[in-house]
């Protein structure tokens, strides 16, 4: 595969004369992001894992570099022209697809030597349960901030662009990071220290921890596959997203910890499957197809125990929401498509007539009226949809601002925080709504012009932390009851901030 891609880099370069920008990317960039582009110590280079970063803010990065990283700014050495090619030739696809073997997982795996002991006592005072993990974007920096003085206590450089919200262990002590060029990262959060890291993939989603704290698997979407390891981030298997015949491949939009089912649920964007993946050593067998009587043995079953289960479906899902025993799910697609699925009959039971683009990945649920309804926001319409969890049927279409991404709330708490950061008016809005009335109440915008986004609160719901989402932004911290701004603590462009307890507690306010 190599050797073709250096073939194809070499024809394009001569073709390009001396100046090509397969020549530039050899001479300048090669020996961090990988001659094959597939990242090293910078991020991989490739359009999959470039799908946020905008040619022109690609330009801008090559030409002055990127702060607080040892990415240097070239424009002193290249021309415009030359800048312009590198960026253009960074959004060109790689042909065949590269690839990231086992053997490349378990090469890439790095353990921290020095790592502490594992004793009961952390190194500061405070609530272990009630920090936050605030990932910081603007120079990809990690903070541990203490919930109840609301203060940082410690701070570390991560990975290049964390993905997809970080998973605790059961007990709160130990978090693990996702990046987008396929970085696992175990940090021990008593500790503050980094006790492993691995590369699953070159472009991974999210991760998800077993509810015993056993397992940890990652979904990508370059190579298509799900990859499953144990607690200390070694190896056990890789799983290829394929359809049955083996002719379809998939990339995983995300994976999730059904705990009460002692299994992961993942999500295929171009297959319409839903796989759930049992760490319950004493899963049933697998059959699939049709098998007259599975008592009796007819067919060739494959173990239950970390093997996929499918479920068939008439179009492909790549976001999820479920009900609070994990028995049942809902799903869209990006095209609008909304269903019901039993996982224990493991098929369709509802349509969801949710139009637009909901995000059910953020919904979050409380009781309303004697029942339980779910919220999600909605990524092209400005509304957010109240769903009765029995009936499946809407409730009421709440107007918002604008497109918004996150909604976030707690059990003390009469209020739902929902943004609207997908508009341009209103990305610094967020707006309050009262869970009983399902109006309104309130608009927040104490940075006009500035991205507000992602709200968490506290472990007691007494204070609710939102993001400034500036490279010069903040944590802005409200009070929960008053609504009233009461602290701001400087932080870098912070894209999520995510609470011990309420995370492993699995708090009806935030997502999982």
């Amino acid at each position: 595969m190599l050797g073709a891609w250096i073939a194809c880099e070499q024809t394009m370069a001569d073709e390009g004369g001396a100046g090509g920008p397969a020549q530039l990317f050899a001479q300048h960039c090669a020996s961090c992001h990988g001659a094959d582009r597939r990242g090293g110590m910078g991020p991989a280079l490739l359009p999959e894992n470039l799908e946020r970063l905008r040619q022109g803010e690609a330009i801008k990065v090559i030409g002055e570099g990127r702060p607080a990283t040892q990415m240097q700014g070239f424009a002193p050495t290249l021309s415009d022209a030359q800048i312009r090619a590198l960026a253009g030739w960074i959004y060109t696809p790689v042909f065949p697809a590269p690839q990231w073997t086992s053997a490349d997982i378990k090469a890439s795996r790095v353990e921290n030597k020095e790592a502490p002991s594992l004793d009961d006592k952390p190194v500061f005072k405070g609530d272990p349960l009630n920090l936050f993990v605030v990932v910081e974007g603007g120079d990809h920096h990690v903070s541990i901030l203490d919930g109840d003085s609301l203060t940082p206590i410690y701070r570390f450089a991560s990975r290049f662009s964390l993905h997809g919200g970080p998973k605790f262990s059961p007990n709160g002590r130990y978090v693990y990071f996702a990046s987008r060029d396929g970085w696992l990262t175990k940090f021990d959060l008593w500790k503050f220290k980094i006790l492993a890291e691995i590369r699953v993939g070159i472009n991974t989603r999210n991760l998800a921890i077993s509810d015993d704290g056993k397992y940890v698997i990652a979904a990508n979407y370059l190579p298509r596959n799900l990859v499953l390891l144990d607690g200390d981030l070694q190896l056990i298997k890789i799983l290829p997203a394929t359809s049955l015949d083996g002719k379809d491949s998939s990339r995983v939009s995300a994976v999730y910890d059904a705990a009460p089912r002692k299994s992961f649920i993942a999500a295929l964007k171009d297959i319409p499957e839903v796989w759930e993946i049992s760490y319950d050593p004493n899963a049933a067998p697998i059959f699939d197809g049709y098998v007259h009587d599975y008592k009796m043995q007819e067919g060739l079953g494959k173990p239950g125990f970390l093997n996929p289960r499918r479920i068939q479906l008439a179009a492909p899902l790549d976001d999820f929401f479920f009900n609070a025993s994990y028995s049942e799910v809902m799903g869209t697609s990006r095209e609008g498509m909304g269903q019901v699925i039993s996982l224990d009959v493991r098929k369709k039971i509802a349509d969801l007539p949710l139009a637009g683009m909901p995000h059910l990945g953020s919904g979050i649920t409380w009781k309303w009226k004697g029942r339980m309804v779910m919220a999600t926001t909605n990524l092209k319409e400005g509304r957010v949809s109240i769903i009765d969890m029995e009936t499946w049927q809407p409730i009421k279409e709440i107007p918002t601002c604008g497109p918004g991404f996150f909604l976030r709330s707690h059990e003390n708490s009469r209020y739902a925080f929902v943004d609207s950061m997908m508009s341009p008016a209103c990305k610094d809005t967020l707006q309050v709504i009262d869970k009983e009335s399902l109006t309104v109440v309130k608009n927040l915008t104490p940075e006009p012009g500035k991205t507000l986004a992602h709200v968490e609160f506290t472990r007691d719901g007494r204070y609710a932390l939102a993001s400034l989402m500036e490279n010069k932004g903040a944590i802005i911290v409200f009070d929960g009851v008053t609504l009233k701004e009461v602290k701001r603590i400087p932080m870098s462009k912070p894209i999520g901030k995510y609470n011990v307890w309420n995370k492993i507690n699995r708090s009806e306010g935030t997502s999982h």
